[in-house]
């Protein structure tokens, strides 16, 4: 219970306010107007797989058949691909996409149960703080601008007017401190543009363009250029509005021709993180201070690019809800252990309070040097990183009572070999020093490089009572 309330107290009276309401009375008397009974999406077996191949990417260039095929197998509220409005709402918005002007006949009536449903419940939504708020916004505005409801238009336009100045901020970080997502949130922004102009929509005003442009040149400086790849920080699940999960550089292109497009900067910070790029090589960091709910453990997680590859690198998610012989995913993969980063006596930073939220969020800072956080037993972590050519520097000192600092290294999957202060491989060799006694192993992690797959990977480990670790990674020309 003590934890429960430091989570409400952290998250905040709206979000707490919004949260009990969407899952109790919003969710009883959704399910009343909708004649549905709420499902549970925790409740069996993973629905993200089926959620995401049913969201109607990649629409036939003549959809009625296959729209009039969907709908008569899935009845309007009943069963779990009704259960999440941002669901009906990504539907929605691929289907507006894709019809011509005027409207036709056969697809009002599926653009109204989406809208019904978009409309029934949308508390939860916005309780979140991340990409959910977005979508459902602009479903309801892509619904009322294709069947002619201008005040619903009005209503969708201003809810993500609303959500861009609250979850955007103007350097471009999102509150959802995840890569994938912010990708996500952005393509929506698109989506919505673009149907905006199509169908004389009411014009975006001059903040919300500004912040969609900060956002895309964020996304910018985390899309790898060679492959479109972008970094597994926070929740990974695949999710994408535009092509593929694993390439963002089409929903880019389609951002920087909307909203604008500027050169990444060698130097960086926004809301959650801040990077560098020297010599071929990026580097993100992870940072506070936490306005908004951390996802993982992962306070000054570092990852390191050598162009494509990813050298130094995050755990990413497993799965929301894995099956019973994987339930360890959920516990191993937003932990301290799957981050790049420093763990106290073996212990986690935040203890968590349910599946999706932590109490206890470490306090945490920076300035042009370094970046801190400080947990709840008064430890402190500071991170400064530095690059010069192709070697990059990462100190890292060390404050509070506790016996034993862990320092981890999740390196890319090849063949390694392990050095009396370090490790080496033939895309880089790292050194580790500290002022105290240290032993470093090279151990075998996990890593989950797409939803719901896991596969081992190395990761170098230093363990001792140091006040301060320095790692040396010396790319190879």
């Amino acid at each position: 219970m003590q934890f429960l309330a430091d989570a409400a107290w952290r998250l905040g009276p709206r979000a707490v306010a919004l949260g009990l309401w969407g899952k109790g009375p919003g969710a009883w008397w959704a399910g009343r107007i909708l004649g549905a009974a709420p499902i549970d999406p925790l409740g069996g077996s993973d629905i993200r797989p089926l959620w995401e191949a049913h969201r109607w990417a990649g629409l036939p260039a003549e959809p009625e058949a296959f729209c009039s095929a969907w709908m008569a197998a899935h009845p309007p509220f009943a069963g779990p691909l009704w259960a999440c409005g941002q669901e009906a709402a990504l539907r929605a918005l691929q289907l507006a996409l894709a019809l011509p002007a005027p409207l036709p006949e056969w697809a009002v009536p599926v653009l109204q149960a989406h809208a019904q449903r978009i409309a029934a419940n949308p508390a939860y939504a916005m309780a979140q703080d991340n990409n959910h708020p977005f979508s459902e916004a602009a479903g309801l505005l892509a619904c009322g601008l294709l069947l002619g409801r201008p005040a619903m238009a009005r209503l969708g336009a201003a809810r993500l007017e609303r959500h861009a100045a609250r979850l955007i901020a103007a350097d471009g970080g999102f509150a959802q401190p995840s890569p994938a997502y912010h990708r996500l949130m952005l393509e929506v922004l698109v989506a919505a543009e673009i149907l905006r102009r199509r169908w004389s929509g009411p014009p975006a005003s001059a903040r919300l363009l500004a912040r969609a442009a900060a956002a895309t040149l964020w996304l910018r400086r985390l899309t790898c250029p060679q492959t479109g790849a972008l970094p597994r920080m926070g929740h990974q699940d695949g999710a994408a509005f535009f092509a593929t999960a694993e390439d963002a550089r089409p929903g880019l292109a389609m951002a920087e021709a909307l909203f604008g497009t500027a050169p990444p900067e060698a130097a960086w910070r926004s809301m959650g993180f801040r990077g560098w790029s020297m010599a071929g090589a990026r580097a993100v960091l992870r940072t506070g201070p936490l306005h908004f709910r951390p996802a993982h453990a992962d306070l000054l997680h570092l990852d390191l690019w050598d162009g494509p590859l990813n050298l130094l690198r995050d755990g990413g998610t497993g799965a929301y809800n894995p099956a019973p012989e994987n339930a360890w995913w959920l516990d191993y993969f937003w932990s301290v252990r799957a981050h790049n980063t420093v763990q106290f006596d073996d212990a986690e930073p935040m203890p968590r309070v349910s599946r999706f939220l932590h109490a206890q969020w470490p306090a945490s800072g920076g300035d042009a040097q370094a970046d801190w956080l400080r947990d709840a037993q008064g430890r402190r972590h500071s991170r400064a990183v530095r690059a010069e050519g192709r070697e990059w520097q990462v100190h890292d000192r060390l404050a509070g009572r506790y016996a034993q600092a862990t320092l981890r290294w999740r390196l890319a999957p090849m063949a390694w070999r392990l050095l009396p202060d370090g490790a080496e491989s033939h895309a880089a060799r790292m050194t580790i020093t500290a002022d105290a006694g240290l032993t470093v192993t090279l151990e075998q992690g996990w890593e989950s490089l797409a939803y719901g797959q896991v596969s081992p990977c190395p990761v170098l480990v230093a363990r001792g009572p140091a006040r301060h670790f320095e790692t040396l990674v010396r790319l190879r020309t």
